[in-house]
C-alpha cells in the first residue's frame, strides 16, 4: 500500500475518536519518529510503498490509538520545554501547563546565585531536569515514591546531560527532608475521584492512577504535607511552587495561609484555568 493512501485510511479510522487535526498530528508524529520525515518532506515526496513490516507497525499503532493508548507511550518519548523525555506507563505524560510552571520558577530563580531546588513527586523528571538544564549552577534533587518512575527519571537526566539527585521516598510518610532549599516545587496528585468523569479515556485508562487521584474527602493532603515540610526546610524567603487542581485554588491558598506562608500568588494556565501557586516562607 502506498503511504499516502494509508494516511487517508489512518485519519479516517481515528476521526470518530479524535478530531481530524489531532488524528493528522498523530500521523506526522509517527512519520517523524519512524522515518525522520517532517511535514515539508512529506508534502514534497512522491508516493512510496509500505513494505509488510512497515504496514504491520502502522496497523499496530493505529489499533493502539483507536484504543486511546497515548501516542507518547507508543513512541516512548515526548518533548517538554524543548527537551526530549522518555516516558512509559509508569509515569505521567508531561503537560504544557507544567511547562508554564517551570517557566515561572526559572524567572524567579534568575536572581539566585547557587539555588538549591527540590521537586516532590517527580515522575518522568521533567521538572527538575528542565530546571537543572536551564540553571547550571543549581543543586537539584527530586523525590518519588515509585522506583519505576525514578528509573525513568534517571535515564532522562542522562539523556539531557544534567545532574539531579533522585531519592525514593513516600512524602506522606516523611518526617523531615534531607536538606534546606531555596525552592521546593511539586505537581502532586490532585484529581478528585468525583472528577473522573471529566478525564479523557486516554488518561484514565492508561496513565498511572497513583500520580493522578486523591480522595474526595481530603483532596489537599499532599499539599498540606508538602507545605508543612517546606515551612521547616525552605530557607527564609524560600519559594514553594505547586501545580494545583483548577477547582481548588482558593482552598489551596487558604491552606498555605493557615500553615504560615505569605505573598501567595495564584496564576492561570494557557487554558484560563487556575493552575499554579507560588508562596513565600516568612
Amino acid at each position: 500500500m502506498f503511504a499516502k493512501v494509508y494516511q487517508k485510511h489512518f485519519v479516517a479510522v481515528l476521526t470518530p475518536i479524535y478530531d481530524r487535526v489531532e488524528a493528522e498530528q498523530f500521523f506526522f508524529l509517527i512519520l517523524e519518529n519512524d522515518y525522520q520525515m517532517r511535514r515539508i518532506d512529506w508534502a514534497l515526496m512522491t508516493d512510496f510503498a509500505l513494505d509488510e513490516a512497515q504496514l504491520t507497525r502502522w496497523n499496530f499503532l493505529l489499533q493502539s490509538l483507536s484504543a486511546q493508548v497515548p501516542i507518547q507511550y507508543l513512541l516512548g518519548k515526548t518533548e517538554f520545554f524543548g527537551l526530549t523525555f522518555e516516558v512509559s506507563s509508569s509515569v505521567l505524560i508531561p503537560r504544557p501547563e507544567t511547562e508554564e510552571l517551570v517557566q515561572w520558577i526559572l524567572s524567579e530563580a534568575e536572581h539566585l546565585e547557587n539555588p538549591t531546588i527540590l521537586d516532590i513527586g517527580t515522575g518522568s523528571g521533567c521538572i527538575p531536569i528542565t530546571l537543572a538544564k536551564n540553571l547550571p549552577k543549581a543543586q537539584v534533587s527530586a523525590i518519588d515514591i515509585s522506583e519505576d518512575a525514578l528509573q525513568m527519571a534517571r535515564k532522562n537526566a542522562r539523556i539531557n546531560q544534567v545532574s539531579v539527585a533522585f531519592i525514593q521516598q513516600d512524602i506522606l510518610q516523611t518526617e523531615k527532608l534531607n536538606n534546606t532549599y531555596n525552592i521546593i516545587v511539586s505537581n502532586p496528585p490532585y484529581v478528585r475521584e468525583l472528577e473522573k468523569a471529566e478525564i479523557r479515556p486516554n488518561v484514565l485508562e492508561h496513565e498511572p492512577h497513583l500520580a493522578l487521584f486523591v480522595p474526595d474527602d481530603d483532596p489537599l493532603k499532599f499539599y498540606r504535607k508538602i507545605a508543612e515540610l517546606a515551612l521547616v526546610h525552605l530557607q527564609p524567603k524560600g519559594l514553594l511552587f505547586f501545580e494545583i487542581n483548577q477547582y481548588l485554588g482558593m482552598q489551596t491558598i487558604q491552606l498555605l495561609l493557615e500553615i504560615g506562608f505569605e505573598s501567595i500568588e495564584l496564576r492561570k494556565d494557557l487554558y484560563g484555568n487556575d493552575r499554579m501557586i507560588r508562596s513565600v516562607k516568612p
